[in-house]
C-alpha cells in the first residue's frame, strides 16, 4: 500500500534559531547520511536511519510482543575498518505512548532508553550504560559490551522492568539504498537552481550507501516494558543524539530522527537542517515564526503540489515521529491513519524512497530505481541478505 499522506516541518522562533545556532558545533551541518556534511570527524555522532517493527514480521520462529529498534549512525563507514560510538555523547530511543492511532503526536518522553560508551580496550570493544527511564522518573540501569570488527556478535541480556531486553551494539552493513546524488538533482531542477533531469534507469542507478558500513545499536525491546501500567498497543518513537557542551558540561541535542525522508528531503539550507535537528518533536507544533516550514511548503510546491495538497502533507507528518501500531504487520506505509500518516513502523528493506517520491510528487515519480537487492549487471547497486536472527542488519562489509 503506497503512503497518500506526509510531511511537515515545524515553525521554530527566531530566538530559538539563534540559541541552536550558537551551539552547535561546525563540523556537524546534518543528520542522514551525506546531507550537508563537512567534516567526517563529526560521523559517530551523526543519525542516518531509524527502523522499528515487530521482530515476528521479520523473524516468525520468535516470541510475541516483542519489537525490535534500529538506530544507526556514522555513515559511510568503509568496508573492513573498525570505527567507534562517541565517548561524549547521549544515543537515545524516546518514545511515547499513543491512545489510539489517529491521535496526533505528542512528543511526550514516557519511556527513554539512553546508551553512553566508554572508550574502546585493546580489542576494539567499548563497555556501554543502558539507561532506561520511565515516567520521568523511574530508572533501570544495565552494562553491556559492544561487538568489534570481525568478531561473533555480542548479543547483551538485560533485565529492565521485569522485561527482558537485547541489545546489539557494533558495525553493521547499511540497509538504507538511495540515489541520493540523482535525488539532489532532481530536487535542484525542481527548485530551478539547476538543469531539469529525472532518475537514471536501473541499469545505471547508483546505491550511495552500498558497500558502506554503519555503526547500529539494536534493541529487541518487549511491548510491556513500553506500556508501563497501560494497556497501550500503538507507540511514537524517534531517536536524538546529545553532545556534552565543553562550556557547561551539559548535554545539547544537535541530532533528531524520525520518520526517513522528512528533512534530508524537503530542507535545503543547512542552517535550517541544523536546527530542526537540535529540536524536539514539540517543537514542530510552535506557532511561531516558521522558516522551516515555509522552505519545505517552497520544495513541496516545486515538485507540483498545489495549495491544499501542500498543506495536506504537511499537516500528516507533523511533528515527525515513527508511529507503529503494533496489533497490524509492520511496514512503511502497509497502513495510514485518518491524517495519512503511516502508522506501522519500517522494516530493514523497506523501500521508502519510492513510497515517498510517490507521495511527494502525487505519483509522478514513483521510484529511483534502485532496491534493497540491486539490479542485476550493476555492481553500484545491492546488499547482502539479511541476518535470519537478532541483530537481523546484515553482516558488515
Amino acid at each position: 500500500m503506497k503512503c497518500k499522506g506526509v510531511w511537515k516541518l515545524g515553525a521554530i522562533s527566531l530566538g530559538l534559531i539563534l540559541t541552536v545556532l550558537t551551539f552547535v558545533p561546525k563540523y556537524v551541518q546534518a543528520s542522514d547520511h551525506d546531507d550537508g556534511e563537512v567534516d567526517t570527524k563529526g560521523r559517530n555522532v551523526n543519525l542516518t536511519d531509524l527502523y522499528v517493527f515487530r521482530e515476528q514480521d521479520e523473524n516468525p520462529s520468535v516470541r510475541q510482543d516483542d519489537l525490535i529498534f534500529v538506530m544507526n549512525t556514522n555513515p559511510r563507514s568503509v568496508a573492513r575498518q573498525q570505527y567507534f560510538f562517541s565517548t561524549n555523547a547521549l544515543y537515545e530511543f524516546k518514545v511515547t505512548r499513543v491512545a489510539n492511532k489517529n491521535e496526533t503526536p505528542t512528543g511526550k518522553q514516557d519511556v527513554t532508553l539512553r546508551f553512553q560508551f566508554g572508550a574502546p580496550n585493546n580489542k576494539g570493544e567499548q563497555d556501554f550504560v543502558l539507561t532506561a527511564v520511565m515516567d520521568g522518573y523511574r530508572q533501570e540501569v544495565a552494562k553491556g559490551i559492544t561487538t568489534p570488527l570481525n568478531a561473533n556478535p555480542t548479543i547483551n541480556e538485560f533485565i529492565l522492568g521485569n522485561s527482558r531486553v537485547s541489545v546489539f551494539a557494533g558495525l553493521r552493513e547499511d540497509p538504507f539504498f538511495f540515489d541520493v546524488e540523482q535525488f539532489f538533482r532532481v530536487r535542484a531542477g525542481a527548485l530551478g537552481i539547476g538543469p531539469a533531469v529525472g532518475f537514471r534507469p536501473p541499469e545505471k542507478a547508483i546505491d550511495f550507501a552500498t558497500g558502506y558500513n554503519v555503526n547500529a545499536i539494536v534493541v529487541r525491546v518487549p511491548r510491556k516494558l513500553l506500556q508501563g501500567r497501560t494497556d497501550t498497543t500503538t507507540f511514537d518513537v524517534w531517536q536524538t543524539i546529545s553532545v556534552r557542551d565543553a562550556r557547561t558540561g551539559r548535554f545539547r541535542q544537535f541530532e533528531r530522527l524520525g520518520r526517513p525522508g522528512v528533512n534530508e528531503g524537503l530542507i535545503v539550507t543547512n542552517d535550517l537542517l541544523n536546527i530542526f535537528n537540535s529540536v524536539p518533536p514539540t517543537v514542530d507544533l510552535s506557532p511561531a515564526a516558521a522558516p522551516i516550514g515555509a522552505e519545505a511548503t517552497k520544495t513541496l510546491k516545486a515538485l507540483g503540489n498545489d495549495d491544499q495538497r501542500t498543506a495536506a502533507l504537511l499537516g500528516a507528518f507533523l511533528p515527525d515521529v515513527m508511529r507503529i501500531d503494533t496489533t497490524v504487520s509492520s511496514g512503511y506505509g502497509n497502513a495510514l491513519n485518518a491524517k495519512g500518516s503511516p502508522i506501522t513502523g519500517r522494516k530493514l528493506t523497506d523501500d521508502v524512497i519510492d513510497i515517498t517520491l510517490s507521495v511527494l510528487t502525487n505519483g509522478k515519480v514513483t521510484t529511483d530505481n534502485v532496491s534493497y537487492a540491486g539490479t542485476p549487471g550493476n555492481p553500484a547497486q545491492g546488499h547482502k541478505p539479511l541476518e535470519r536472527e537478532f541483530p537481523y542488519l546484515a553482516l558488515p562489509n
